[in-house]
């Protein structure tokens, strides 16, 4: 075994013995031929929606050898201890009290996972926070243009109204209103443009090369100079320039931060931890609406201090980036193993742990390229291919509809119209400008509050659990919102059924469809295409919100604010059926199980939805007919558990439902 290692690692000439040991390696995921062309076909049409575990079935001096092979070729003999228990723990992690390699504290270690789930390192924390700040800085700058709206067109030329708060000079004619309109739009959406053009496309090479730290190192020096750069522009056409260069570092963030959590997140927990990208967005909104109250009065620059002042949280984000340990997943996908090991082990509480997750996920990752070959799909390091497979292979294209799905109804629900725009809104209402941002300013106080609740429910309710609850509650109370106008305006109520429902709807969406979006695609995609998945996902994301930002100060000119709320409460229907047929749930499932729940047809999904789940849930809530539970669409293959002392395969049914799983 020594010696196949040392030609795998030293001679070219020895690439035959390489493939050798490949198929040896591979084989034994697979035990036997059949049951790879069976894996195949159930990653291509999971009909039976089984989530299959690749080192159930291998029997144990298979499953030592397996561990012998992979610490020779990647020189872990140090932790080998670690290694086969922790495979023999991935094997059957249900069945850890019958594990006799196990001693008493490795199983109080491995129960306390369930016990104390948000028992972890403090440096998963720093480093999950520390990422997520960059959030923050999405946040700010869209509240930094919000209030910066209520000034900016004047003082560079572009006044969309005929009349203006403050002195200066509106438009003249209603042509040049019309125009102006369009080119404010044009202005808060350049981020947006920037993003789905470019930026968002751009994350996967720059991702390749730079691995995950290095791209948020490179975005939040974007997220640091444009900034102040807007604040000192001169011409519309230079404030144009420098969000250009912010959607730049946004959309590198958006893609890459989401990503980098669910990698380095526990599966038990995954949800929480990479929903913190909303809280802390949800934080800069907040913090943004501070920063345009601080600086309403200082005259004429009150725009530029508005905009510039979202420079502050990249600071934080440039200095610490480094300090956090690389996405383990990333480091096995460059075949830097031991690297991987080791930031492991800074992300889990235990060694054990820390071998435990490394040896499941490289027997997850090593299935999935197996399978993808098989298949004849092998994977390819040439994005634009990569991108076409997305839309393509049965696996990825569901996976794509999906990210697609929720990343769109994020722009239909209608929150854009409100976090780029609600200092205008409140404005309509009959506020003046210090009234108006003190309207925004509750409104981030909201959002930023009602987002702590997913962090704890994500995981336990589920993704698809807390949109479906919420999108019915966005839409009346949008639509109220909306119909308050045809109150008075002179009359108190006005203002205040408006807010009141605005602040209403802003807690809904805070728990259900902000941090969904971006948690949810970034899970979806198998590690070969995560990162022009999660690209696609971005771009998809801020498309619509750069068609939202561009039209509704048109929107809202042509068909007064009751028409454009209305108009949203609506998508907000038609985003609740496209969640409830297409979007799969993938709450506490490891990345590479994922793979079977998005093998699952999109036909035998929606079906199951309308023809069982739908049914049941009116008999339950609707006629109040308590009976039988709802049967699942997916579940696990059972594990086959063998002694530890040779005895052989008891075949003993794991019973396990699926929020039970490992890694």
């Amino acid at each position: 075994m020594a010696d196949k290692a040392e030609n795998i690692d030293a001679a070219p000439a020895a690439a035959e013995q390489v493939e050798v040991s490949h198929e040896k390696r591979r084989g034994s995921v697979f035990v036997d031929k059949s049951h790879r062309k069976e894996s195949v076909a159930a990653l291509t049409e999971n009909t039976t929606g089984e989530i299959k575990n690749p080192l159930i079935g291998i029997p144990k001096e298979q499953l030592f050898q397996d561990v012998d092979d992979f610490v020779v070729e990647n020189g872990l003999e140090d932790i080998k201890p670690y290694l086969i228990k922790g495979a023999l723990i991935a094997q059957s992690p249900h069945h850890i009290d019958n594990i006799h390699e196990l001693d008493d504290e490795d199983r109080r270690v491995l129960h306390e996972e369930q016990t104390h789930r948000w028992k972890h390192p403090k440096i998963l924390y720093i480093t999950i926070i520390l990422n997520s700040i960059a959030a923050a800085i999405q946040g700010w700058d869209q509240t930094g243009s919000n209030g910066a709206n209520l000034t900016f067109a004047q003082a560079l030329g572009i006044p969309d109204s005929a009349t203006t708060d403050g002195g200066l000079t509106g438009c003249i004619t209603t042509a040049e209103c019309n125009k102006n309109q369009w080119l404010v739009g044009f202005v808060n959406s350049c981020p947006y443009i920037a993003i789905c053009l470019f930026a968002a496309w751009i994350s996967d090479p720059v991702n390749h090369f730079l691995g995950r730290r290095g791209t948020i190192f490179a975005a939040a020096i974007f997220s640091l100079l444009s900034p102040l750069g807007s604040a000192c522009s001169q011409t519309w056409g230079q404030l144009v320039a420098c969000r250009v260069l912010l959607g730049i570092g946004m959309g590198l963030k958006e893609v890459t931060v989401p990503v980098y959590s669910a990698e380095a997140a526990p599966t038990n927990i995954r949800g929480g931890l990479v929903m913190s990208w909303q809280v802390w967005t949800a934080f800069g909104i907040f913090i943004g609406t501070c920063a345009n109250l601080v600086f309403v009065n200082t005259g004429d620059i009150a725009w530029r201090l508005q905009l510039g002042s979202a420079f502050v949280p990249a600071i934080p984000l440039v200095l610490g980036i480094w300090f956090c340990p690389e996405s383990p997943r990333w480091l096995m996908k460059k075949k830097r193993v031991a690297k991987a090991y080791k930031s492991l082990l800074r992300l889990r509480n235990t060694p054990l742990q820390a071998a435990r997750d490394l040896y499941f996920i490289h027997a997850q990752l090593m299935f999935e390229d197996a399978l993808l070959e098989e298949s004849g799909l092998a994977k390819t390091s040439n994005m634009i291919t990569r991108f076409f497979e997305l839309f393509t292979i049965p696996r990825l294209r569901r996976a794509t509809q999906a990210s697609g799905v929720v990343m769109i109804a994020q722009q239909m629900c209608g929150i854009n119209i409100i976090a780029f725009y609600s200092s205008t809104i409140f404005s309509q209402s009959g506020a003046n400008n210090i009234t108006a941002l003190l309207a925004s300013f509750g409104f981030g106080i909201v959002n930023f509050t009602f987002a702590w609740p997913a962090v704890w429910t994500i995981d336990t309710f589920g993704r698809r659990g807390l949109l479906l609850f919420t999108f019915p509650n966005m839409f009346w109370t949008l639509l109220a919102a909306g119909m308050s106008y045809y109150i008075t305006p002179s009359s108190r109520a006005h203002l205040g059924l408006v807010t009141f429902f605005i602040y209403i709807y802003d807690a809904f969406y805070s728990p259900g469809e902000g941090p969904v979006p971006f948690t949810y695609s970034a899970e979806v995609f198998p590690l070969s295409h995560r990162e022009v998945g999660m690209s696609w996902a971005v771009a998809t994301n801020n498309f619509w919100a750069t068609v939202v930002s561009l039209t509704f100060p048109r929107q809202l000119a042509a068909f007064g604010v009751q028409g454009a709320f209305g108009f949203y409460a609506a998508m907000n229907i038609v985003a609740l059926i496209m969640i409830f047929l297409f979007m799969p749930e993938t709450k506490q499932r490891s990345l590479e199980e994922l793979d079977y729940v998005f093998a699952v047809p999109t036909r035998t999904h929606a079906k199951y939805q309308l023809m069982t789940v739908l049914p049941w849930w009116i008999r339950r809530y609707v006629f109040q007919r308590k009976g039988a539970e709802c049967p699942e669409l997916y579940k696990f293959e059972e594990e086959v558990w063998t002694e530890s002392d040779g005895e052989g395969a008891k075949g003993v049914s794991s019973g396990v439902d699926a929020g039970k799983e490992i890694v």
